[in-house]
């Protein structure tokens, strides 16, 4: 029998928590694979940039990756538990020391890159 209602919570989002997530962090690069449907059937559509917000936990936790697509600044919010994300892989590791990585809005070219460890 179940005492409260978080454990009642918890155990109903236990079913829906993926456990294929690799982990990354702020600043990472990411390359992921996005399901996305078009008329009647489901593509994978590439989408690879930096983790700019990682925030939440459980179902509730979100990311946010940003790329630079054609000049122009993409920023895209998924669940870290989403059916849509087919995979995610960690392309490089970020070097940094803020949580929120919103200053890379507002810079172009190479200076909206993150230190990689390598590069350290």
């Amino acid at each position: 029998m179940v005492t409260n209602i978080g454990e009642l919570m918890s155990g109903l989002d236990q079913k829906y928590l993926r456990k294929d997530i690799t982990t990354f962090n702020v600043g990472d690069v990411v390359k992921m694979k996005i399901k996305v449907q078009e008329a009647d059937k489901i593509r994978l559509h590439p989408f690879e940039g930096t983790i700019i917000r990682k925030t939440g936990k459980g179902l509730k936790g979100t990311f946010t990756v940003r790329k630079i697509s054609f000049g122009e600044g993409v920023e895209r919010i998924f669940p870290f538990h989403s059916p849509m994300i087919e995979s995610i892989s960690v392309v490089s590791k970020g070097v940094v020391k803020r949580a929120r990585l919103y200053y890379l809005r507002d810079r172009e070219g190479k200076q909206a890159r993150v230190q990689t460890e390598q590069a350290k």
